[in-house]
């Protein structure tokens, strides 16, 4: 009996331990489980920031989604209610495990990472029934620089800091660069200037020319010159005038009156070859060759005249001794050239310049004693005195002349060249532009000019000046036609393509050395126009043209035209032996010339030229 009562109160204590230990949810109850709601959400310490019912719902899914920024990752979660219930808490995503059981309604987590969460909670109330609450999907956005956005914005920063610092480099080199171009401009600008001031001063001991000789290839060679007229000037009784005067009274005046002449041989281009105590030399003709230089030193000489005579009358009015000098000039051959290796000095020797000298010795003082050779190159120009022949030293008897002036239909009523003077001049320098112009052909023409070449040039301003007297040109007009001949096709070396402008450009550089002014420059360029764009205006036109064209009326226009062809053809515009033929033949046929003189010079007639023409194309 006491067995049985054993076995059934153990019976009864399984029984009831067995149904203690049943799942709450599953022990039979009819009273409903009351599931805890979320009181408060905390973020960084700011109470009720959010709360249960303010959850949003991002998706319309059902599911409360809370979406923080970083920078409030602290999140304190207060249940409700408060007591009587345990709760168990697990964040899935940064909990490794559920919490264990605690009757605490609050969770706190800090310093949460960004990303995306799920809390969970989970209880069992006071009747130990347990039960889960809904669960909360908690997203930590990242800081910005962890977003999508930033990460794609990443590669273009990248490339941007690259580029800066490429565009920074780039930049400190350039203004490395720059500073290092700057100190060379600096230097290179010195180095300039001081070449400046060397060559200033060479210039003004020794001609361009030569002094350009030496600069380039540290000598210059010796030249001679055919014309050249050398000026001897001597002040009378100087030898007793410096025992008398006090040395620096007399380099004073000597200094004054050298200064003057020094300024008139420039204006004439007439080059200064030395002084020698008193003596004052120099020499036209040279460095640069031209027909004038016997004239051009002439009007020096009577400046230089006049000069001191203005003084001689202001010292005789004043009461004092007045100088007085003596001037000859002689024309002829001389040599040039540079002496010395130190102290360079530009000379000229040669029976001319002893000659010279003894014009200036047979000469009287205050007036100017020319030589015979000189005397006919002026003699259209000056007033001369002739003297007869002069026993010269060495020489035997020379015929000498005294210069009075200039002729007085050439000269104002001050005594000075007038206009037509100054017309007289220019004609004899037209020559000296068209023996400038042919050497420049000669030396500088390309070798594929067949046809506009130095021959062609030289026919040109034949032709004009034929035509031109034949047609009685007046003189005004005839100077401006011969050196729109002369130039008229210089052009087609530099410029195949536009003859015309280059030949502008180089007439602008020649004239003004051969003293043409703007005018001439101005009317040759307007001639020259008017025959590249075929305009007639005046006989001046007409005669240019003729001249232009009279190859086709020559004996020799096949050999011509050919030459011109291959030269077309060379520069690019490329024309076939037919094409050619059938241009030509036109040309012939609607060619005429324009003047009466340049239908009579035409030696042969437009038929016989196209026959010769076809021959040449079969």
């Amino acid at each position: 009996m006491l067995i049985m009562r054993k076995i059934c109160f153990s019976f009864t204590i399984i029984v009831f331990s067995a149904l203690l230990c049943l799942p709450l949810s599953a022990q039979p109850s009819d009273v409903p489980v009351i599931v805890p709601q979320i009181a408060a959400i905390i973020i960084n310490g700011d109470s009720d920031l959010y709360s249960a019912l303010s959850v949003p719902d991002k998706d319309g899914s059902g599911q409360k989604k809370l979406v923080v920024r970083f920078r409030e990752n602290n999140i304190l979660i207060r249940i409700t209610p408060e007591s009587g219930y345990a709760y168990q808490y697990f964040l899935s995503g940064f909990d490794k495990k559920p919490s264990s059981w605690e009757k605490v309604n609050l969770k706190e987590y800090t310093n949460l990472p960004a990303g995306h969460y799920t809390f969970q909670v989970r209880f069992i109330d006071p009747q130990n029934k347990s039960g889960e609450m809904d669960p909360i999907y908690l997203i930590i956005k990242p800081m910005w620089y962890f977003s999508k956005l930033a990460f794609a914005l990443y590669p273009i920063l990248f490339l941007s800091v690259v580029w800066a610092f490429y565009e920074h480099l780039e930049f400190r080199y350039a203004r490395k660069q720059y500073l290092l171009e700057q100190i060379i401009n600096k230097r290179t600008e010195d180095l300039v200037i001081e070449k400046e001031k060397t060559e200033a001063l060479l210039a003004n001991v020794l001609p361009k020319n030569t002094a350009d000789e030496i600069m380039a290839k540290g000598k210059a060679t010796k030249a001679k010159y055919n014309f050249v007229t050398v000026l001897f000037s001597d002040i009378q009784g100087f030898t007793q005038i410096a025992e008398e005067m006090d040395p620096e009274v007399l380099i004073d005046e000597l200094d004054k009156f050298f200064f003057h002449f020094d300024s008139v041989v420039e204006k004439y281009r007439i080059e200064k070859i030395k002084t020698i105590g008193d003596a004052y030399m120099c020499a036209g003709g040279i460095p640069e060759k031209n027909r004038t230089n016997p004239v051009e030193v002439i009007l020096a000489a009577l400046e230089m005249q006049q000069y001191m005579n203005k003084l001689k009358e202001t010292s005789i009015l004043q009461g004092m001794k007045y100088w007085d000098i003596r001037i000859g000039i002689h024309t002829g051959t001389v040599i040039a050239g540079v002496v010395g290796q130190k102290k360079l000095s530009y000379d000229i020797w040669g029976d001319t310049v002893n000659t010279a000298s003894r014009m200036e010795s047979s000469g009287e003082a205050g007036k100017i004693n020319i030589s015979g050779t000189t005397y006919e190159f002026v003699k259209d120009f000056f007033i001369c005195e002739h003297r007869g022949k002069m026993p010269v030293k060495y020489k035997g008897e020379l015929d000498m002349y005294f210069v009075r002036g200039i002729i007085p239909e050439l000269c104002d009523e001050k005594g000075l060249p007038n206009d037509r003077f100054r017309f007289k001049m220019q004609i004899i320098k037209v020559e000296d532009v068209e023996e400038a112009v042919n050497k420049i052909f000669v030396d500088e023409a390309p070798p594929d000019l067949y046809f506009h070449n130095a021959p062609l040039a030289r026919s040109i301003t034949s032709q004009v000046e034929l035509i031109a007297t034949a047609e009685q040109l007046p003189e005004e007009i005839y100077v401006n036609l011969k050196l729109a001949s002369i130039f008229l096709i210089t052009g087609y070396m530099a410029d195949y393509d536009n003859p015309a402008e280059a030949a502008f450009n180089l007439m602008g550089e020649i004239l003004p050395r051969f003293g043409f002014d703007e005018s001439y420059i101005i009317a040759t360029r307007h001639l020259i126009t008017n025959a590249f764009t075929e305009k007639y205006e005046s006989l001046a036109d007409k005669i240019l043209h003729d001249a232009k064209y009279d190859y086709l009326g020559r004996i020799d226009y096949i050999k011509l035209t050919d030459k011109l062809m291959r030269e077309r053809n060379e520069h690019g515009v490329i024309t076939n032996t037919k094409a050619w033929t059938d241009i030509q033949k036109k040309l012939l046929r609607n060619h005429d010339f324009l003047t009466k003189t340049g239908k009579l010079l035409r030696s042969v007639s437009v038929e016989e030229q196209i026959t010769a023409l076809q021959e040449w194309y079969k």
